[in-house]
């Protein structure tokens, strides 16, 4: 490293990019992957990489590698591995608690070594729905464990988890820019941090077969989100008491051309599932549908309150369900539980804008958000990421709804659309993808591509499914960020914080130094993205390491796996996945995140020095 590195234009420049970064990542200024392309722009526009450089992380490895992870994901949940999965850990537990959490928590952590962490539990929020309503385990008991797990398996390979991904193309780019005399660093192997990231796993299970009873109140209740019939799972579950009632609109009916929107903003109207008019008869009717003389309407309520309702309003109620009893037939339609993720297009935006009913035919009836349970005024709910959405339609339109990806149904629910006949063209290019990347010299990404084309070319996946399985919020933040990295290193910024670091705590030796290393990057990962924690630390890392006369391997390794210490917050989407579901508050997140985040950084320090 140069002796007296000054602070010129460009390093200043970069500095302040990189608060931008985490202060618009930590206080939600903006989009995540909005703030990737504007730092993308400012690089540009500044000079600061050159311009045949600036967009070549769209096409980079570790973009093409998670690229192939989702599709190779999406193919084995197409083929229903998935269901497979629960239907042998419920047989593997035999319903004991410990035991289910202990096998659910060892499948998921070393599916995560080889699927994209949030696939992973993106993938198994509906699992463990199921199996919390068939044990009668509280889903708010299965979910964090899983979700901590999901984020040690990940660290096992170079594939699982996205910093690790990343790291190989920051180290290309630190290697143009190394002093002189220094030694190039070698792009890690897809099993390089095995070792560490099965310890890191191991201790996790522990952690929680152990010591998990301790950490929830005693008072968690199961949350059961089975399918029953449209009444009785509102009753139990969300403490609305009532019946369907079919309700015809008479001519002296108030109602005769109102729309739907207009009457379900008044006071004391029932649910309103479904709408006849004529021979045509559907459910979840859009706001803009009018009523007629002679429409006749689905409600859900209390028989009296609906009694009254139409009562006052001037409808008539028929004795029986002539004409919706088979369209609300549990086994065609009813009531499905799906959280919003981090990505999700919903995010921001109002119930109502949607348009979920005359788009998808699903309705939405009900908002939860932690412990608040929201069921008026849902049009005008803006919509967070982690709210739990509560549908009501029939299971083949919630089914085409939710490959949009939007929304994960959490409700064990009928579902046409998987290709069991397939499941073996899955399972044999998924090993194929990982033969490759283990005994090849292939690179990863290549080797990965080539078992997500082998599912396309089968039929496990259509092209049009093998892109909604894409998160493009995660291929662009990816793509965005990874320009940074590389002027935090050309610049000479990581070396000019380096050497000011250096400075101050020079005297202090390397271990010291590996420890503050990951506490800093792990401070950085609670408020912004692993991927931004990566990119920001790696650079910054491995010039603190060549300024001590240490191994810079050592501090770039301990930064990615820093990165995935963030147990603290919602900053990592698996987090901000189960979060909704469970219930989750945040001190529950500091009370169970506070020991692992101790321990994982005592063991990544100790098993990095001991392995590199």
């Amino acid at each position: 490293m140069d002796a007296g590195l000054a602070l010129t234009p460009e390093i200043a420049i970069v500095l302040a990019l990189i608060a931008f970064v985490v202060l618009a990542l930590a206080l939600d200024l903006l989009r995540a992957d909005l703030v990737a392309l504007l730092v993308l722009v400012v690089i540009g526009v500044a000079g600061i990489v050159p311009v045949e450089q600036l967009f070549s992380g769209f096409g980079g490895d570790a973009v093409i590698a998670i690229i192939a992870m989702m599709i190779l994901g999406a193919g084995l949940d197409r083929t229903g591995v998935i269901g497979r999965v629960a239907g042998f850990i419920l047989r593997a537990s035999k319903g004991v608690e410990r035991r289910l959490l202990l096998v659910l928590c060892t499948i998921t952590g070393a599916m995560s070594a080889f699927i994209q962490n949030p696939a992973v539990a993106t993938l198994f929020l509906p699992v463990a729905s199921r199996l919390s309503a068939r044990s009668g385990i509280a889903l708010s008991r299965l979910l964090m464990p899983m979700a901590a797990c999901i984020m040690l398996g990940g660290t096992m390979t170079m594939v699982g988890n996205s910093p690790q991904i990343l790291l190989n193309d920051l180290l290309a780019q630190v290697n143009r820019n190394l002093p002189p005399g220094a030694a190039s660093l070698d792009p890690l192997r897809m099993f390089s941090l095995t070792p560490i990231g099965v310890v890191l796993l191991v201790a996790g299970l522990a952690y929680f077969h152990f010591g998990w009873r301790r950490l929830l109140p005693e008072d968690s209740e199961p949350q059961k989100v089975v399918p029953r019939s449209t009444d009785r799972y509102f009753a139990d579950t969300y403490g609305i008491a009532g019946e369907v009632v079919e309700l015809v609109v008479t001519g002296d009916s108030e109602l005769v051309g109102v729309s739907i929107a207009e009457i379900e903003r008044q006071p004391g109207t029932p649910l309103i599932l479904g709408i006849r008019q004529g021979e045509e008869a559907r459910l979840a009717p859009p706001g803009d549908m009018t009523l007629w003389t002679g429409t006749i309407l689905a409600v859900l309520g209390p028989r009296e309150g609906i009694a009254e309702w139409a009562k006052a309003n001037g409808l008539r109620a028929l004795g029986e369900l002539r004409h919706f009893g088979g369209m609300l037939n549990p086994s065609r339609a009813g009531i499905a539980e799906a959280v919003v993720p981090p990505a999700s297009r919903f995010v921001g935006q109002k119930v109502g804008d949607l348009r979920l009913r005359k788009r998808h035919g699903i309705s939405v009836l009900a908002l939860n958000r932690g412990d608040k349970i929201f069921r008026e005024d849902l049009r005008d709910r803006v919509i967070r990421a982690g709210d739990t959405l509560v549908f009501h339609g029939f299971w083949r339109d919630l089914a085409h709804a939710a490959e949009d990806r939007d929304f994960v149904v959490v409700t064990d629910y009928p579902q046409d659309e998987e290709r069991p006949h397939k499941l073996g063209n899955a399972i044999t290019f998924f090993a194929i993808a990982i033969g490759l990347a283990l005994f090849s010299d292939l690179r990863i990404s290549v080797a990965l591509m080539v078992g997500a084309v082998g599912m396309l070319l089968t039929g496990v996946l259509s092209m049009d499914e093998a892109y909604r399985s894409v998160n493009w919020k995660t291929v662009f933040l990816l793509a965005g960020l990874i320009p940074l990295g590389w002027a935090v290193d050309s610049t000479g910024s990581a070396a000019w914080l380096a050497q000011e670091l250096f400075g101050t705590v020079g005297s202090v030796t390397p271990w010291l130094l590996l420890v503050g290393v990951a506490l800093l990057t792990a401070m950085f990962s609670q408020v912004m993205s692993n991927v931004g924690a990566t990119v920001v630390m790696v650079p910054l890392a491995i010039n603190l390491g060549l300024a001590a006369n240490a191994n810079p391997v050592e501090f770039a390794m301990v930064v990615v796996l820093s990165a995935s210490n963030s147990f603290l917050s919602l900053s990592n989407p698996v987090m901000a996945i189960i979060a909704g579901p469970g219930g989750y508050r945040p001190s529950d997140f500091w009370r169970v995140g506070g020991p692992l985040t101790l321990g994982y950084t005592a063991i990544t320090v100790i098993g990095v020095v001991l392995l590199f």
